[in-house]
């Protein structure tokens, strides 16, 4: 059951789904709702430039019907007419067209925005071949098409039904109307019929429109199995990831270990913390952690420290401190910056001293009792409520 359970597609589709379908080009669309704003477009500039375009149109015809002597014996005088006549008209015609084209881009923009997929010019033959077709004709999608076309054409049918009826006094009346009293009266009648064909369309695409949404998540819907598959791969495999965190780390300790013989001193706790520091007077405004570790990591930097000559000096409080509190290339905290000092103090004298620059023939004493704040230090207990 839980294997029948993982093949179903019961999850929404993934942000990550929904950009691979927008780059093989399927974005939902509806054609009903291109029609829609194609018929609205077309109406609004009918409506709103209709007497600039009515009085165009009757000069132009005027001019087409009209002709003088000199034209009637000339062969070409005909073919330049036309010629004349059609780039007037498809002047006049081109806002409405620009109207219309602009209401069909519309449509795609509305639901699924500006897509440029080469991979939906590429040839698919499985659309021509006539066992896929006849698939797509008797499938649940081809029946929806076909009940919805059905649906359109009663709707659009019962509009235009309604409009004679209502408008029945009106059209017989123009039999009985002056020409161009007729015309005016017949343009209301063609714009009151667009108008109620175009609330017909937009009924019928605000039906549509919800439903190519959903049918367009549902195709993208995904099984759980998927989902988890994705997000693997856009997490990465935890083992993977694993390798990769440790491969980071054994870097970040080679970079480390490689910073060993160059600090100034190591302070250890003997055995259990070891912390290499270094301070430059004329680049730091503190002493600074080159490297540090527990345990082995930390016997591996006391050999690599003693191996180059580099002062240890076991201090236990100081080191869990700055172990604790002072991260790998950081510089000290204020609070230990007492402590720092007398440890680089005795350091420059131990240099001194091994390179035969001081009077006295012993070696300088190791700091006792650094000032180290209790409350740094990890292996100290903080005693609190002593003022009470």
């Amino acid at each position: 059951m839980a294997e029948d359970s993982d093949l179903e597609r019961t999850e929404p589709a993934s942000s990550r789904r929904l950009e691979q379908a927008r780059e093989d080009g399927r974005v939902p669309h509806s054609r009903e709702l291109s029609a829609f704003l194609v018929l609205l477009a077309g109406v609004s500039a009918l409506w709103t430039m209709g007497g600039w375009f009515a009085q165009h149109a009757k000069q132009l015809m005027r001019r087409g019907l009209s002709f003088g002597h000199d034209q009637a014996f000339d062969p070409y005088a005909l073919a330049n007419a036309f010629l004349s006549l059609s780039m007037e008209a498809m002047t006049l015609l081109a806002p409405l067209f620009l109207v219309a084209v602009l209401g069909a881009l519309a449509g795609p923009l509305m639901l699924g925005g500006v897509v440029f997929s080469s991979k939906a010019l590429a040839p698919d033959f499985n659309r021509i071949n006539p066992l896929s077709g006849l698939k797509r004709i008797f499938s649940v999608q081809g029946i929806a098409e076909l009940v919805k076309s059905v649906l359109k054409a009663l709707l659009v049918g019962g509009v235009v039904y309604w409009v004679v009826v209502h408008q029945q006094d009106a059209l017989f009346a123009l039999l009985t109307q002056p020409l161009e009293r007729g015309l005016v009266s017949f343009g209301d009648i063609l714009l009151f019929a667009m108008l109620a064909l175009v609330s017909g369309v937009a009924l019928v695409s605000a039906i549509d429109v919800p439903f190519q949404l959903w049918q367009y998540h549902s195709k993208l819907r995904m099984t759980k199995e998927e989902v988890r598959q994705e997000n693997k791969e856009q997490e990465g495999d935890p083992q993977v990831k694993g390798r990769i965190r440790s491969q980071q780390r054994e870097m970040a300790r080679r970079r480390m270990m490689a910073d060993v013989p160059k600090a100034d001193v190591v302070v250890t706790n003997p055995t259990h913390f070891a912390v290499a520091l270094k301070y430059d007077s004329g680049q730091m405004g503190a002493p600074q952690v080159l490297a540090k570790g527990i345990n082995l990591v930390a016997q591996n930097i006391r050999e690599l420290a003693a191996k180059h000559d580099v002062p240890l000096l076991e201090a236990p409080p100081l080191a869990r401190a700055l172990y604790r509190h002072c991260d790998i290339g950081e510089q000290i905290p204020a609070a230990l910056y007492g402590a720092v000092a007398e440890v680089m103090a005795y350091v420059y004298q131990l240099q001194q001293y091994l390179a035969g620059q001081t009077p006295s023939s012993l070696p300088p004493q190791a700091p006792q009792a650094l000032p180290v704040p209790a409350e740094l230090d990890p292996g100290q207990p903080v005693v609190e409520g002593m003022g009470a």
